[in-house]
């Protein structure tokens, strides 16, 4: 015999679906600067980074470094967020989609901060965006914490 199986969606889901495409526009921008300044910069295909002679001749060269090193960056921390922000929209979807909203925009800046070929102009985007990282990983592990709790009845 089948057992029937209900599921209750919570209040603001629909709002951690719009944070997560939030997240295809910035890699869609991020990559689209990587594009651009390989171009500019006319470092050809396989090759990741500008090497280091090219990029201390060229502030071209150095521009995609730094753009390529942004979206790699990003590419890095992505599974967590990802992770974090559907545990936290388990109990909390209001929070978790504001908290990878937040996310996205500040690496919005963190990019394009330090496509410039300036290092230190990606700080304010990347202090933000560590704020909302953990502030998505403390409520994940909250929402864990707790479902933990009562499955264990402590």
């Amino acid at each position: 015999m089948a057992t029937a199986i209900s599921l209750q969606i919570p209040e603001g889901l629909p709002l951690v679906g719009a944070s997560l495409l939030s997240t295809i526009i910035l890699l869609t921008y991020q990559a689209s600067k990587v594009g651009r300044a390989r171009k500019a910069a006319n470092v050809q295909y396989p090759q990741m980074y500008a090497e280091k002679a090219e990029e201390s001749a060229s502030l071209e060269a150095r521009k995609f470094n730094c753009a390529q090193r942004a979206h790699q960056n990003t590419l890095e921390s992505l599974p967590i967020v990802y992770l974090s922000t559907v545990l936290t929209a388990i109990k909390y979807p209001k929070l978790a989609a504001g908290l990878l909203a937040g996310w996205s925009v500040s690496r919005f800046i963190f990019t394009r901060g330090y496509a410039t070929g300036d290092p230190q102009k990606r700080a304010n985007g990347a202090r933000f965006s560590f704020i909302f990282q953990f502030g998505l990983y403390g409520a994940s592990f909250a929402v864990v914490g707790s479902g933990l709790r009562t499955y264990l009845g402590v």
